[in-house]
């Protein structure tokens, strides 16, 4: 049991950062997320960058080390178109300092530059809008802030860090900046041994890994841009698939608790067989319930009112006829007569009571197994015991223990049966006879009470369960019965899921039959 409730209340459990949220807002919520974790990619995109940096600084920190291998070997004039072959095919720019940081040589000066830094503001306006855009990315991924790089006026060793930490550590040492018009500008100095020992720097301007970087973010920016739009077209589609209806509902929930049921119409989205459209027809059903309630209290209210009238009215006539009356005769008639409207009144109410009380005490009781034979053979002595001379006979045909068994309330049902068990003596003559017999067959169990009155018509065997019925056998005494009784025991049958119904005697005998059908008891079937 303990488990059941926890499993319950976390299924209730409330809704704590998106509590104030419609439900449009959470599906369009759910579904950007997916796509914000698609447009992560452009954090792979900016390590995508730094392995490219790292690869061209390699292979540039190994291509200076074959080059300085390929000087020293080579004779002093073969080394300037060693130089000039290497910077050409590198598309490069060698410089070499002496240990003083006094330019040597530069491979622009001898050979056409390979390079040219560009100016960004020479270029044109994408230009400026594909570097604006770059500069976004790298704050939203947190990229690393690299230096700009100028072009120093006086070129000496000493507007080169790496050069200077070259010298001092005689490692090789790189470093990476961005050109003004923020493409990767890559520089490696790294020490040579020639006639003296010199510091070699090569510069790179590396314009292809923004390109490439670029074009990658590109075709992942369309791709986020499509899935975006798909996912937020789709989430208003679905939005308006389910939230749609759910207003509509919702509107015609608060109509009905205005008060306003009888002209409220429920939709119930025949064509949806998902859950909003069970949820529909539920709540199109509950409305319908609801009506019907509502009218089944005010004719009973109705039907209550003129059941009242009679007997007060009775007892209110002969109280002002004490006042009038001269003998003790008349005197004890008229006492006689509100006696016996005081009693009925008593009974009535007693009776209005259990049939306004019934439905929502069965709705509160928790069902235990009820062995149907053991109940009727119990309220069958009972009987006996008070039994007059001349009432009708009962007998019952009791089956075996524990194959005529319920699941139920056994005081309740035990009314039902007995206020049959009432009718069904009341139409009977004296010294008549009263069947009971109670039977499973399949899935069900019968009880069925038969008596040897007058019948009951067919157009009646409906009206005879409706509330203060009033078709009474010949010769009984006004006012002995409120006409309640087939109603509750009515009522209590079906808050069992059972029926009970008016018919003909299966012996074809005169008189009436009602049989009482109930859902059995589960792993307990007849036998023998």
């Amino acid at each position: 049991m303990t488990a059941k409730v926890s499993a319950v209340e976390q299924e209730e459990a409330p809704l704590v950062w998106s509590a104030r949220w419609s439900l449009t807002a959470r599906i369009l919520a759910v579904n950007i997320l997916a796509v914000a974790l698609l447009a992560g990619g452009f954090y792979y995109l900016d390590t995508y960058r730094s392995r490219l940096v790292d690869t061209r600084i390699g292979v540039m920190e190994e291509k200076l080390e074959m080059l300085d291998a390929a000087l020293e070997a080579a004779r002093p004039d073969q080394r300037e178109r060693l130089i000039g072959e290497f910077t050409r095919a590198t598309e490069s720019r060698l410089r070499f300092y002496a240990p003083d940081g006094r330019l040597i040589a530069d491979s622009f000066r001898t050979a056409p530059p390979t390079y040219t830094l560009r100016d960004p503001d020479l270029q044109p306006w994408k230009r400026d809008a594909a570097r604006a855009m770059d500069r976004g990315i790298d704050w939203i991924v947190g990229a690393p802030s690299y230096p700009e790089f100028e072009e120093p006026k006086i070129d000496r060793a000493s507007a080169w860090p790496e050069v200077i930490e070259t010298q001092h550590s005689g490692l090789a040492t790189s470093r990476f900046r961005y050109a003004p018009e923020r493409t990767p500008l890559l520089s490696s100095a790294r020490i040579v041994d020639l006639e003296t020992p010199q510091t070699m720097l090569m510069t790179l301007n590396a314009r292809d890994i923004t390109r490439t970087v670029r074009a990658e973010r590109f075709r992942l920016a369309v791709v986020v841009a499509v899935v975006l739009l798909t996912s937020v077209l789709l989430s208003l589609f679905l939005a308006r698939t389910i939230v749609r209806p759910l207003r509509k509902l919702a509107r015609a929930a608060v109509r009905v608790r205005l008060g306003r049921a009888r002209e409220v119409v429920v939709p119930r989205l025949p064509s949806r067989r998902d859950e909003i459209g069970t949820l529909a027809r539920a709540l199109s059903d509950m409305t319908q319930a609801l009506r019907e309630r509502i009218d089944a209290g005010e004719h009973f209210a109705a039907d209550v009112t003129h059941e009242l009238k009679n007997p007060i009215a009775s007892v209110r006539s002969a109280i002002e006829g004490l006042g009038r009356v001269r003998t003790d005769e008349q005197r004890a008639q008229l006492l006689a007569i509100a006696d016996e409207d005081v009693r009925r009144l008593d009974r009535l109410v007693n009776d209005i009571s259990e049939a306004s009380r019934v439905d929502a005490q069965l709705s509160r009781t928790l069902f235990e197994p009820v062995d149907v034979g053991i109940m009727i053979e119990s309220m069958l002595a009972g009987r006996a015991a008070r039994a007059g001379g001349d009432a009708p006979r009962i007998a019952f045909a009791r089956p075996r223990k524990d194959t005529a068994t319920v699941m139920g309330d056994g005081h309740r049902l035990e009314r039902a049966i007995d206020n049959l068990i009432d009718n069904a003596i009341s139409f009977s003559p004296p010294g008549g006879l009263v069947c009971i017999a109670a039977t499973r067959l399949g899935d069900e169990v019968h009880v069925r009470v038969d008596d040897d009155g007058p019948g009951i018509e067919p157009a009646q065997r409906e009206a005879i369960f409706r509330r203060f019925h009033s078709e009474r056998p010949d010769g009984e005494a006004f006012g002995r019965h409120s006409g309640l009784g087939l109603a509750i025991a009515r009522t209590i049958i079906e808050g069992h899921g059972g029926t009970v119904a008016a018919r003909d005697r299966d012996d074809g005998k005169q008189g009436a039959s009602l049989l009482i059908t109930l859902p059995a008891r589960e792993g307990n079937a007849e036998t023998g």
